[in-house]
């Protein structure tokens, strides 16, 4: 019967030591800030390679080459991934970013495809409508997208 009642004690011992060590304080936090990637070199010339992309592609589909401006597309899409992946992207880069999905949802748009055209509408919509501070700038490019959401629709039901 002792022996049983060394062994409880020595569990209960364990048990309490195990919730009180799990109890213990937070370490603080770390005293060095993030950097801010947007003040890197690469940010910016990553946002201006894919404003130049953007120009690149909307030229050529003035141009009616819808299969090169395609391709600058597709090439521009890992540059606004990078630029809006960062914590605080700037306005520049979510514009940029914007005029991207805005343009490949008009060639998809064109050519029929209106669900994927909407996906890439409804994206803007979400990027303008959670953009702090809201400036006319910012509400005229949330106002656009949901006018080319309304126009996906449209184009549904016919």
């Amino acid at each position: 019967m002792r022996v049983f009642v060394t062994i409880a004690g020595a569990v209960f011992v364990m048990i309490a030591t195990a919730i009180l060590a799990g109890c213990s304080t937070a370490p603080p936090p770390s005293k060095t800030p993030a950097a801010d990637a947007t003040t890197e070199p690469w940010y910016g010339k990553a946002v201006e390679q894919l404003k130049a992309m953007n120009q690149k592609a909307h030229g050529l589909l003035a141009q009616h080459k819808a299969d090169e401006a395609a391709s600058v597309i597709t090439a521009a899409e890992p540059w606004a991934a990078r630029v809006v992946s960062v914590p605080h992207p700037t306005l520049s880069a979510m514009q940029a970013a914007s005029d991207l999905d805005e343009l490949y949802g008009r060639m998809l748009l064109d050519n029929r495809n209106y669900g994927w055209a909407r996906m890439m509408f409804q994206k803007n919509v979400a990027r303008w409508r959670t953009w702090k501070p809201q400036t006319g700038e910012t509400l005229q490019y949330l106002r656009a997208a949901e006018a080319e959401i309304a126009e996906c629709d449209r184009r549904m039901t016919q």
